[in-house]
C-alpha cells in the first residue's frame, strides 16, 4: 500500500500512522519527525527548517521534496509506505506524482482525518505541556491551522476528484478512530 494521511495539525495523524504502518507492514514516513530530528542534530537542513517551524510556517518545497524523494527510494519503502505531512500543497502533489511515476508506482489512496478545529487547539496545547514542545504556543497552533486551511485543504479536493480519498471521523477514542481508519483503507483496496 502507498498511502497519504492528511488532516490538520493535531488531528492524530502521527498516532494513526503508527497503527497503519504496523497493520499493513509499511513504514510511516513523517516529514515532521524528519524535520525535528534534523533540528535536534543541528544539521544545515535542521537550522533552515527550524526558522520556518518556529513561525508556524511550512519548510520550503525544495528542501521537503528532496527529502521525501530520497526517503521513499529507501529499501524499506519499496513495498509501500504511508506519508504523514506530505504532500501539503498542490505543487507537492505534482512532485509526488512525478516521484511515483519515475519509479513506475501509483498512490493507492489518501486518508483524511476530519476533526473539530477548536478541539484540536486544546489537544495541541495539552500535548505541548506534556511533551514540552516549545513550538506549540497557542498563536503558532492557530497559525498552523490557518496555513493548513489555505494550503493543504485544497489537496482534499484533488484526491477526491481522483477517486482516491477516504474521509474518516478523527474525533473520539484512539482505538475507535483506528478501526474507522482500517475500514476506510480496506475500502480503498476493494
Amino acid at each position: 500500500m502507498r498511502l497519504i494521511i492528511m488532516g490538520p495539525p493535531g488531528a492524530g495523524k502521527g498516532t494513526q500512522a503508527t497503527f497503519i504502518a504496523q497493520e499493513f507492514g509499511i513504514p510511516a514516513i513523517s516529514t515532521g519527525d524528519i524535520f525535528r530530528a534534523n533540528v535536534s542534530a543541528g544539521t544545515p537542513l535542521g537550522v533552515e527548517a527550524k526558522r520556518y517551524m518556529d513561525a508556524g510556517e511550512y519548510v520550503p518545497d525544495s528542501v521537503t521534496n528532496s527529502m521525501v524523494r530520497n526517503r521513499i527510494a529507501e529499501d524499506d519503502a519499496k513495498g509501500g509506505f504511508l506519508l504523514d505531512g506530505y504532500p501539503r500543497t498542490v505543487a507537492q502533489v505534482a512532485e509526488l506524482d512525478s516521484m511515483l511515476a519515475d519509479a513506475g508506482l501509483e498512490l493507492d489512496g489518501a486518508v483524511v482525518l476530519t476533526v473539530d478545529s477548536e478541539a484540536i487547539v486544546q489537544r495541541l496545547l495539552k500535548r505541548a505541556t506534556i511533551e514540552n514542545r516549545a513550538d506549540d504556543t497557542e498563536d503558532v497552533i492557530r497559525r498552523r491551522q490557518e496555513v493548513y486551511g489555505e494550503q493543504t485543504a485544497p489537496l482534499i479536493d484533488t484526491y477526491r476528484e481522483r477517486g482516491a480519498l477516504v474521509e474518516v471521523d478523527g474525533m473520539g477514542e484512539v482505538d475507535e478512530v483506528t478501526q474507522r481508519v482500517f475500514a476506510a483503507i480496506e475500502g480503498l483496496k476493494g
